[in-house]
């Protein structure tokens, strides 16, 4: 079996980043959660809405780069999200929506800072880059959200638009369905 490596990523609710990497070819695995905070339980969805834990809606992206570098998930996620609202996503406003990249690797790091640079060029990128804390997987009815409802209102007007445009930009990239 070829080695894994793991991503772990913030850019505003996990619903988006969760259902345009489910489609991505070479990702074996995409879990919604919460890392980047306080305390050493679990937090819930209530109390990281909250925004008094600490901790960012983020994805843990399990893919095998024999597939997939860890450079062109970077640069899905740069295409999906914006970097450059600080602590903010659309209406999602608040620190659990910051933009993210939690590092695995020191190679993950490094490829982060060159990734952000080539995209900084005239604007200013607010995107955390930090070593990739304890994670915690969000509760069942959060996985898989955006499959399991498309029509849900939030879902249709802002998860699906991304989806959409994971699509049409990153055509060359998607799982064959």
């Amino acid at each position: 079996m070829a080695a894994r490596e793991t991503a772990t990523l913030g850019g505003g609710c996990f619903w988006c980043l969760e259902a345009v990497f489910d489609e991505v070819r070479g990702v074996t695995d995409v879990v919604s959660g919460y890392t980047g905070g306080g305390g050493t339980n679990p937090p819930t969805y209530e109390q990281v809405c909250s925004g008094r834990t600490g901790h960012a809606e983020v994805v843990q992206v399990e893919f095998d780069p024999a597939e997939i570098a860890f450079r062109e998930i970077l640069e899905i996620f740069f295409a999906i999200h914006d970097p450059t609202t600080l602590n903010r996503q659309g209406n999602d406003v608040g620190t659990q929506y910051r933009s993210a990249i939690f590092y695995h690797s020191e190679e993950q790091r490094r490829i982060a800072r060159e990734v952000i640079a080539g995209i900084g060029r005239g604007q200013t990128i607010v995107t955390e880059v930090a070593p990739a804390p304890v994670f915690y997987p969000a509760e069942s009815y959060h996985q898989d959200y955006y499959k399991n409802h498309p029509e849900q209102g939030y879902c249709a007007f802002v998860v699906g638009p991304k989806v959409s445009k994971f699509r049409k930009t990153f055509a060359d990239r998607r799982r064959a369905v």
